[in-house]
């Protein structure tokens, strides 16, 4: 139906989270009819990512720069460092606008099923930077899934040697949430971590 530079962008296209067979086609033809507009200015883009991104040392984001921008800002707080799964994660945290302090991403979380373990993820590294005089806290922000508190709970065994005080996101009925639209576990989570209002 098409040549096989055609295909090639569809098949690549469908790798990407989100992009299915059919969506990656709809995508490929309005890269190609926007050809000026949108294809060559992001094919730059992805030779210039490619080229010039790097992982940080220190927290495993990425930047062009190592260590990255957010290690690198003095104004950020070192003695607190947010546990995250993933760089998706990390920028989810950065776009509240809250957090002031560094990060550390594991690259993943434990998963019987798909075979990740303990070594494949940075904990060695977390374990040593806690270690550090500096890190006073550590805050576990990972999913409300049977691997993100499976992660959560191995983290803070291997971080009990250390002199820093382990916590973690709280869970719940979310901001606006009514409770007749919430599943069974989220109002359980909210009523295990329920605080005094007043």
């Amino acid at each position: 139906m098409a040549g096989p530079e055609i295909e090639r962008l569809i098949q690549f296209l469908a790798r990407l989270p989100g992009l299915g067979p059919r969506s990656a086609r709809r995508a490929a033809l309005i890269l190609l009819k926007r050809r000026d507009q949108l294809l060559a200015p992001l094919a730059a883009a992805m030779l210039d990512a490619a080229a010039k991104v790097k992982t940080c040392a220190v927290c495993g984001n990425y930047d062009s720069v190592d260590p990255c921008a957010i290690c690198a800002d003095d104004r950020r707080d070192p003695s607190v460092i947010c546990v995250v799964e993933d760089v998706a994660s990390l920028w989810a945290m950065e776009r509240s606008g809250l957090f002031r302090g560094r990060y550390h991403v594991l690259g993943g979380v434990l998963s019987a099923l798909d075979g990740i373990g303990p070594d494949d993820l940075a904990v060695d590294h977390l374990v040593a930077r806690a270690g550090s005089n500096a890190v006073v806290e550590i805050i576990l922000a990972l999913a409300a899934t049977v691997d993100g508190q499976t992660t959560a709970h191995y983290l803070v065994d291997r971080l009990a040697g250390c002199q820093v005080a382990v916590s973690g996101l709280a869970q719940g009925v979310p901001v606006g949430g009514e409770l007749d639209y919430l599943d069974d576990g989220t109002i359980g989570a909210a009523l295990r971590a329920r605080r005094p209002i007043a």
